[in-house]
């Protein structure tokens, strides 16, 4: 995929509960900061402080009676003010944006395990994102029950468990198969990475595809 001339880069993470999105998103703007690049990290459902209200209400459950569409609809209405007020201005200015989750998250969460039309998510997506779509998608997996033993370690005893970790084992899977099949059908974009391994092994497998994918060997963008 090839970016606009002095557009900067969109990265998003994806994949299920506890995978290490956050930790890798850390780690990888740690590393194209010192190759000198402007990066701001974010993440959905939220971003603005409007989504990161509407977070609010999509991780408490209160929406999930109304069914997954209107779950669909809401992650749309907050990706649009993410979109249009921090991403789309954010590459514009040449930055680089790093996203834990973005449009195929609705796509395997609403989508595929959730079972909105594929004509329905597809028009929620154009809706939201216009033409800011992601230069690179990092699919961070690993088998369900681990992810969700580190989600419940890191929330500890005191916090509540959050409208999706809260779903039965098979939609783990089936959420993990999801992402997989996303990958599977557009591995231009797409890249699956092991996160059963130590953190500081997967931050290395991921350096090497921005590497390769978006920097050249001196850690400078690569001719656009």
């Amino acid at each position: 995929m090839t970016a606009a001339p002095g557009r900067g880069r969109f990265i998003t993470f994806e994949g299920g509960e506890g995978a290490g999105k956050s930790t890798q998103i850390r780690l990888l703007a740690d590393y194209l900061n010192a190759c000198g690049l402007k990066v701001t990290a974010t993440r959905e459902p939220g971003g603005t402080p409007r989504a990161e209200r509407l977070r609010e209400i999509l991780l408490s459950g209160k929406i999930a009676p109304l069914g997954p569409l209107a779950e669909a609809t809401l992650f749309a209405a907050a990706r649009i003010d993410h979109v249009d007020q921090l991403i789309a201005p954010t590459l514009a200015q040449g930055g680089w944006v790093l996203s834990d989750r973005f449009a195929d998250s609705t796509r395997a969460y609403q989508g595929a395990r959730g079972g909105v039309a594929q004509r329905d998510i597809d028009l929620l997506e154009r809706a939201a994102t216009g033409a800011t779509t992601p230069d690179l998608t990092l699919i961070l997996d690993l088998p369900p029950e681990t992810g969700l033993a580190r989600a419940a370690a890191r929330r500890g005893v005191h916090e509540d468990v959050d409208r999706f970790e809260a779903e039965e084992i098979d939609f783990h899977h089936a959420l993990r198969q999801a992402f997989l099949d996303i990958a599977a059908r557009d591995p231009a974009r797409c890249c699956v990475i092991d996160a059963t391994l130590p953190p500081q092994t997967v931050a290395q497998t991921i350096r090497s595809v921005i590497d390769a994918r978006l920097l050249n060997a001196a850690g400078q963008v690569a001719a656009q």
